[in-house]
């Protein structure tokens, strides 16, 4: 009688858990997503298949599963599991975690999983504080982090352990996790239908976060707990209008043509319009931040030659953090490339000077700025007769550099837009004097 009861508010205590808890995978072949990871012979197979004991860092944006491969590993190992959160705990707490393993170890030679969540956040003297247990193995250590554990995580700590680095799911993947959060009886259990409309919907605002997708999911399903969810179900639960946006088709070139036009442009505001339309639609982050790259060298150049570096900078933020936090990187980097002075000077250069290599213009290397290092190259008179910049007044020397047949060919001009307009007159000068003088 007792052991129903209990069973009785095991499965009502469930029942209370968030959708995306109940639906965490009892084992590895459950896990959706992080292929690269989970193939046979990895190390996350081995951790698993051999019930050796090894510490893993698992690095990569929210909801890419790094939280549910700590519980897999524990269950699939039937191991102890206890987890710490790096935001609320302090050493104490991470050294009774230990001294309770320690113990268990020593009277039952059962393992413990001691998974530390947002490890990144715990100071120097707390990771310190994990190293006995991780050089002694006396836990398997996992710690999740959302942030470089190169730059987070003191050297003696990582390494001796392994890192993961878990990516975004695809949409393919959130679509799976959805539908078999709709159809399994620890989720939904068939009581809804989604409609594909509604389906595309949440794939798009989970931005590659399983996490998220499932709590939208959940929140949709308490305003239509029988019959079909669909997109104006998923609307009103999120609060966020369904963007037409088809990633594959015409809205996703003429919204990414907009962008890039407007920022041509100088039109801040509108640029910024076009890239909260791509985030709020689910667009590939990386997307837009590459594009972004490309414009900083093709659209400003050296009118603005920080212009590249922020974008750059904005790439490998989002890479670090993902979205949503990401599109305030994004949206740093539009502004300051719609901002910026102008110049299509870089391209056309090496348009200029691609085409003329396509046309077989390429001509000899002048002897004297061939590699002279290896044996035999002094013989060929390779290197001979080179001037050396460093020796002359301005670190410049006048001396043939382009093959024979290029000696009049001009590929940069620059345009006098921005910081440009300095490079100009400086190349102007720079230019006459490699040319002109003996």
């Amino acid at each position: 009688m007792e052991s129903l009861f209990d069973a009785a508010a095991e499965e009502a205590h469930r029942s209370q858990e968030p959708l995306a808890v109940r639906m965490r995978p009892r084992g590895l072949d459950e896990v959706i997503g992080q292929r690269h990871l989970l193939g046979p012979g990895t190390p996350l197979r081995r951790l698993v298949e051999s019930d050796a004991p090894m510490s893993l860092f698992l690095w990569g944006p929210p909801g890419t599963g790094k939280t549910t491969l700590a519980y897999v590993v524990a269950g699939a190992t039937k191991r102890r599991f206890v987890e710490v959160s790096a935001v609320s705990a302090g050493v104490k707490e991470v050294r009774a975690a230990i001294d309770q393993a320690k113990g268990e170890l020593g009277m039952s030679g059962r393992q413990t999983v001691l998974f530390v969540d947002e490890v990144h956040r715990f100071n120097k003297a707390q990771q310190d504080a994990l190293l006995p247990a991780v050089e002694n193995r006396w836990v398997t250590f996992i710690g999740a982090t959302t942030e470089n554990p190169f730059f987070s995580v003191i050297s003696p700590l990582l390494s001796r352990s392994l890192l993961l680095t878990l990516e975004p799911l695809s949409e393919e993947d959130v679509r799976a996790v959805l539908e078999r959060a709709v159809r399994d009886p620890r989720g939904l259990g068939g009581r809804v239908t989604l409609a594909s409309e509604a389906a595309d919907h949440l794939v798009r605002l989970a931005g590659g976060d399983a996490r998220r997708s499932l709590t939208y999911l959940e929140a949709a399903a308490l305003i239509v707990p029988s019959g079909e969810i669909t997109v104006e179900t998923v609307e009103k639960a999120v609060d966020k209008a369904a963007v037409r946006y088809d990633r594959q088709g015409d809205q996703h070139y003429d919204v990414v043509s907009a962008f890039i036009k407007s920022m041509r442009g100088s039109d801040a505001d509108a640029a910024l319009h076009y890239l909260a339309r791509m985030v709020e639609a689910g667009e590939d982050p990386r997307f837009i931040s590459r594009r972004i790259v490309i414009f900083a060298s093709e659209d400003v150049g050296m009118a603005d030659p920080t212009c590249l570096q922020v974008a750059v900078a904005a790439a490998q933020a989002v890479q670090m953090i993902g979205l949503p936090e990401g599109a305030i990187n994004l949206a740093h980097a539009v502004i300051h490339c719609a901002l910026a002075p102008k110049s299509n000077a870089v391209v056309k250069a090496l348009g200029a000077a691609t085409a003329d290599v396509r046309r077989g213009l390429i001509g000899q290397i002048p002897s004297h700025l061939r590699d002279s290092h290896y044996p035999g190259a002094a013989k060929l008179g390779h290197g001979k007769d080179y001037k050396y910049p460093h020796d002359y007044d301005h670190g410049l020397v006048p001396q043939e550099y382009a093959p024979q047949n290029l000696q009049d060919r001009q590929y940069y001009e620059p345009t006098t837009h921005g910081a440009e307009a300095q490079v100009a007159t400086r190349w102007t000068k720079i230019r006459d004097y490699l040319r002109n003088h003996p």
